[in-house]
């Protein structure tokens, strides 16, 4: 019998090591083989999506009653540290039991939408099923399943249909989390072998009805999502073991793409490092690119340092995330900000204090933000640039690095203002004293401003 206080105990102590790792490994970064669609609705939503800039992720599940990474403490790969007192098999059974537990009956999407769109966010994208095979969905194909688990008399068991009304409701965009790989579908880990990795633990050339299987698991899953759930904008499909060239594992993917399209017409597809016509925008994952990229993409990554719940976590400033945000706004990309809520439904308050700081200043700096476009001189050191699209104004935003404090003047070099434009301090619409020496602008700062980041606009030559 397995002592589940110790266990928990100890798990917790696992989780902290963990989380840090995970954020060290397995990070998606970009590719330039980039394929542009050449469906006319998807390319329109693509382009009315690029105008978003900053959305919201929610990593919600299982793994948030112990408030433990999600998903991965069940493999067992080398980076992995567990437990020693347990067996493996042992481990993976308590975890997947952890569905028991998950009662969230205090959770409550109508203030997390309203929170997430007072934070200037405008897109959403809910885990509906992580990897560890736990659908947060209503599924006929799994009893795994928030509506078949102690939850289901809940009036609001389907957790999915609830977060996406309410956030459809605010008028975000919505998608749809999905993982390719299962843990728990005995047709991707055969539970006659053992689970060596995060890959199906069988051969495909030797067991091809059981891959069939699989195949026909996932698209009837998807089809479920596309068809029973409203409007949907982005299917985000997550763990690119799965349906890769270099692996030679394959989902039918053309096939799945084409039903969920019939259902959800311009429907955005992420296949996420599966580069080709499916991977509609590319995810690099806790990183932002380098240099400005020529295609759709956007940065997901955690205001914590997980993407899910974790006890005693400590969460990013209002000034870093906005700092991101300017970066990735000025090399061309979105933002995709992750949290996630506690195991009965409730987001930490430092969530809702991050978003709260976050959207004062998008209210009075968003112009500089929502449906820009890039510019060829896009950075000087601590100042970003992007450009309304009619090419009329130019904004100069000053990421404020950690700790500092606002100088008395903030200068750049190119983007030089017209003669005789002005060039105005965004978040009070005053007018501000500058000169130019060359290719040099100096504007000097009011006294009295918040310790934040800046936004100016200006008219360009």
């Amino acid at each position: 019998m397995i002592n589940e206080r110790k266990l928990f105990a100890v798990t917790l102590v696992f989780l902290l090591s963990l989380s840090l790792y995970s954020q060290q490994s397995f990070v998606h970064g970009v590719s330039d083989k980039y394929v542009w669609p050449t469906d006319q609705k998807v390319l329109d939503k693509l382009h009315a999506w690029q105008d978003l800039k900053f959305g919201l992720i929610i990593h919600w599940g299982i793994y948030s009653v112990p408030g433990m990474v999600e998903s991965w403490a069940i493999t067992s790969e080398d980076w992995i540290t567990r437990d020693t007192t347990m067996t493996y098999e042992e481990y993976k059974h308590w975890y997947w039991d952890l569905s028991k537990q998950f009662t969230p009956t205090e959770y409550d999407p109508e203030r997390w939408a309203h929170a997430a769109k007072e934070a200037g966010m405008k897109y959403l994208v809910f885990t509906t099923k992580h990897h560890d095979g736990f659908n947060m969905f209503d599924t006929k194909y799994s009893d795994y399943s928030i509506t078949k688990g102690p939850f289901k008399e809940n009036p609001r068991a389907d957790v999915t249909k609830h977060v996406f009304n309410a956030f459809r409701k605010e008028g975000f965009m919505i998608g749809a989390y999905f993982s390719k790989p299962d843990w728990h579908c005995p047709d991707y880990w055969w539970p006659h072998r053992a689970t060596p990795d995060r890959a199906h633990n069988y051969s495909i050339e030797q067991n091809p009805e059981r891959w069939e299987r699989y195949k026909t698991f996932t698209y009837n899953q998807i089809e479920e999502l596309m068809n029973n759930y409203g409007d949907i904008d982005i299917l985000w499909l997550d763990g690119g073991w799965v349906n890769s060239e270099r692996r030679q594992v394959f989902i039918d993917m053309p096939k799945i793409a084409d039903m969920a399209r019939k259902a959800q017409p311009g429907l955005i597809i992420v296949d996420r490092t599966i580069h080709g016509e499916f991977e509609n925008y590319q995810t690099p994952e806790q990183q932002i690119p380098e240099v400005q990229l020529p295609y759709p993409w956007e940065s997901c990554m955690t205001l914590s340092a997980d993407w899910g719940w974790t006890p005693r976590a400590r969460f990013k400033s209002s000034n870093l995330v906005i700092g991101k945000l300017m970066e990735i706004v000025a090399k061309g990309g979105s933002l995709l900000l992750g949290a996630g809520p506690d195991g009965k439904g409730n987001f930490p308050d430092e969530v809702y204090s991050r978003f709260e700081e976050i959207g004062k200043w998008l209210q009075k700096n968003g112009e500089a933000i929502y449906g820009t476009t890039i510019t060829p001189y896009y950075n000087d050191g601590n100042i970003w640039f992007t450009a309304a699209k009619d090419g009329k104004k130019m904004y100069a935003l000053y990421a404020l690095p950690e700790n500092d404090t606002l100088p008395a003047t903030i200068e750049w070099r190119t983007n030089i203002p017209a003669k005789g434009s002005k060039v105005t301090l965004l978040q009070t619409g005053k007018s501000l004293r500058y000169k130019v020496n060359d290719d040099k602008v100096t504007v000097t700062l009011p006294k009295g401003l918040k310790n934040e980041p800046l936004a100016f606009a200006f008219s360009v030559k």
